[in-house]
């Protein structure tokens, strides 16, 4: 162990300015991956991650949807410092809860161009930053991608769109290259894949780069590539056969990214993640957890992570650090060399690396969506849950799957928990609904 310790704190020798490449899935179920333990599906590239770099089983999304974990991850922070985004935005723009409808209605429902993000974090260090795939952090030009420090964006704006035909449910065409609409053909998860791998081939030894992969797959609606010509499009409910499909092509697009970097020679100098936005909703496995998507029980929140950083992490891992979405972002800001950059999220480098024991957490989580109101708080192995006013308390070292409810045999812990929960709420407060009616 020493030995390893030794060698693997040598590393940041080797550049202090890593390359990054941060893949995210889209509604991926934290047991939908050959690496952790599906039998019915095959990802021998996310899995060669797993192989050659650090697996997480205790990685947390920071919210059980798209747009708010997506918001934790480039910003680093709770999203709910931001305000309004607390959960997925919805078809054509639209609020779904009381302070989301409130903003939209004055135009600002969208993540602002005044928050610090990690892509301008790096391109300030001297990063070249692309985007390929799925944003969902506010339709309008003001709210995308360009205002937040990447330089080429190719994707959809919204929470999903047709494979083939990149338009939402509602028919309206998401697809955009640098805010512009776009006219092609092809699979989604293929372009946003090919994409990549052009701006990637671009790239010199002269500056790093971070490259942020946020494919739409495997959310619905459920096409595969072959479905091309396939009449009539499901968007609601489960279907497996399809979904394990859709995660198999977009494995394939992530080994042609992975080859494309060992081709650049840039393999040893490239940290490479891959992650999901939340658990599973129908049809996908969170497996033996509690809970799916939407839901801030372990199966909503709980994430596959996977992290490649040669020399650093050693090869097959595995690590029950409590590590969240701003944690990766913190963390790889750290690596960067960004100073200076206020985070909710901390820097665990070290914790990966096993340089130390791992380190108590205390994290919350809170959702809003229509009436729904769902808040959690984990402090060390204690987690109180209260979904929409029923609260519920687990020790998840003895109880991993939530079932037994021990609020009622343990009252001080209960309250001490929800005392927590209420003063983070308040730190939290988004300073842009200081004027929300409440």
């Amino acid at each position: 162990m020493k030995r390893r310790e030794f060698l693997f704190s040598l590393a940041p020798a080797i550049s202090p300015r890593p390359n990054i490449v941060l893949i995210l899935a889209d509604d991926l179920g934290s047991a939908d991956l050959s690496c952790y333990g599906s039998k019915d599906l095959r990802t021998p590239a996310i899995d060669s991650l797993a192989a050659a770099g650090l697996r997480f089983r205790q990685a947390y999304a920071n919210a059980p949807e798209c747009t708010p974990s997506r918001c934790a991850l480039l910003t680093g922070r709770y999203q709910q410092r931001v305000g309004g985004l607390e959960c997925a935005i919805g078809l054509g723009n639209v609020g779904r809860y009381d302070e989301a409808v409130w903003l939209q209605k004055r135009g600002e429902l969208g993540l602002p161009a005044s928050e610090s993000t990690l892509p301008k974090l790096l391109k300030a260090r001297g990063y070249d930053t692309a985007i390929f795939g799925k944003w969902h952090l506010g339709y309008l030009d003001k709210f995308g991608p360009n205002r937040h420090g990447f330089d080429e964006f190719f994707g959809i704006l919204g929470g999903a769109a047709d494979y083939f035909r990149y338009t939402e449910e509602d028919k309206a065409m998401v697809l955009r290259h640098n805010g512009k609409p776009v006219q092609t053909n092809g699979y989604l998860t293929d372009l946003v894949g090919q994409n990549a791998l052009k701006w990637l081939k671009k790239r010199t030894n002269k500056k790093p780069f971070f490259l942020y992969v946020p494919f739409s797959a495997p959310h619905s609606p459920f096409q595969t590539r072959e479905d091309e010509t396939k009449a009539g499009v499901q968007w609601r409910g489960a279907n497996r056969p399809a979904l394990l499909k859709m995660i198999e092509q977009m494995d394939e697009q992530v080994g042609a990214i992975l080859r494309q970097i060992d081709e650049m020679g840039a393999r040893e100098n490239t940290i490479v993640l891959f992650m999901s936005d939340n658990g599973a909703p129908a049809g996908g496995s969170n497996a033996p957890l509690r809970g799916a998507k939407s839901s801030v029980y372990e199966g909503g929140i709980r994430m596959p992570l996977l992290v490649r950083w040669p020399g650093v992490l050693a090869p097959g891992s595995v690590t029950d650090q409590v590590t969240l979405m701003m944690d990766v972002t913190a963390t790889l800001a750290a690596a960067a060399g960004v100073a200076g950059a206020k985070f909710d999220g901390l820097d665990l480098r070290a914790e990966w690396r096993g340089e130390r024991p791992l380190r108590k957490r205390t994290v919350f989580w809170r959702y809003k969506r229509e009436k729904n109101r769902r808040k959690a708080v984990r402090d060390g192995d204690w987690k109180l849950v209260s979904d929409t006013g029923k609260e519920s308390l687990f020790n998840l070292s003895t109880d991993p799957l939530e079932k037994e409810n021990l609020s009622e045999s343990n009252p001080a812990v209960a309250a001490r928990l929800r005392g927590l929960l209420a003063d983070w709420e308040k730190a939290t407060a988004a300073l842009r609904l200081s004027d929300f009616p409440a």
